[in-house]
């Protein structure tokens, strides 16, 4: 696949690679990328994960597993009773600012896998990132002072990553639809399976989420090339 004409023509290919890797990991799949050389429209991309998924077919609801396993993992971390945990249950009241570093790293070992929930606050980042473009321009007006704070603005902005207390996601419910496709099959019961109706939508919400799509123009006839 390469940088297309209509809703993909604003995406860089390597953020499309980095999609496929999300998607190998959610599915436990690998991709040969020579399936993709004749790969033109969204739709047929799609119909090549669902190819690779060599797993039972089940029409269980993945998310609904996934909303479960998260109301268990957070009401043994943080003392609540599961039954009062619910999809619009905010997370923020949930999870203490004080301590949502180290209340976050016990829910995702309870569930095995990282949620990437937490980020730096946005004023942050852009101010990391600015310096990072002024560092970059002044390179080519003095290097020894351009260089070293290139370096200092990439290590600012792991440590922020790293350090940051920001939620992504407003509710349990949002969590539970993040990890569902982010984490697919250890989101479900029965790993040994998945709901190959549920395959598309989750794959769709991956590229929506990490390339900005329009959800409504990422239809199956939606163009790469």
């Amino acid at each position: 696949m390469t940088k297309g004409t209509g809703i993909f023509k604003n995406v860089d290919p390597l953020d499309i690679d980095d999609v496929l890797i999300k998607i190998e990991t959610s599915f436990n799949i690998h991709f040969n990328r020579t399936l993709f050389i004749d790969v033109t429209t969204f739709g047929q991309f799609c119909d090549i994960v669902v190819g690779q998924i060599k797993l039972g077919d089940s029409e269980s609801c993945t998310t609904q597993q996934a909303f479960y396993k998260l109301r268990n993992a957070i009401s043994n971390v943080v003392n609540v009773n599961k039954n009062d945990i619910r999809p619009k249950t905010s997370l923020a009241e949930l999870l203490s600012r004080d301590n949502r570093l180290n209340i976050i790293a016990d829910i995702e070992s309870e569930l095995g896998f990282k949620t990437h929930i937490l980020q730096p606050k946005q004023w942050i980042v852009g101010a990391l990132v600015l310096l990072l473009i002024v560092f970059i321009i002044e390179c080519f007006f003095a290097w020894k002072i351009g260089v070293p704070g290139i370096l200092l603005s990439i290590v600012g902005l792991k440590i922020a990553d790293i350090f940051g207390k920001e939620l992504r996601a407003n509710t349990v419910g949002d969590l539970a639809n993040k990890i569902s496709r982010e984490h697919y099959l250890k989101s479900r019961r029965d790993s040994a399976t998945v709901n190959k109706k549920e395959v598309e939508q989750k794959v769709k919400e991956l590229f929506i989420d990490y390339l900005d799509l329009n959800p409504l123009a990422l239809t199956r006839d939606a163009t790469f090339v």
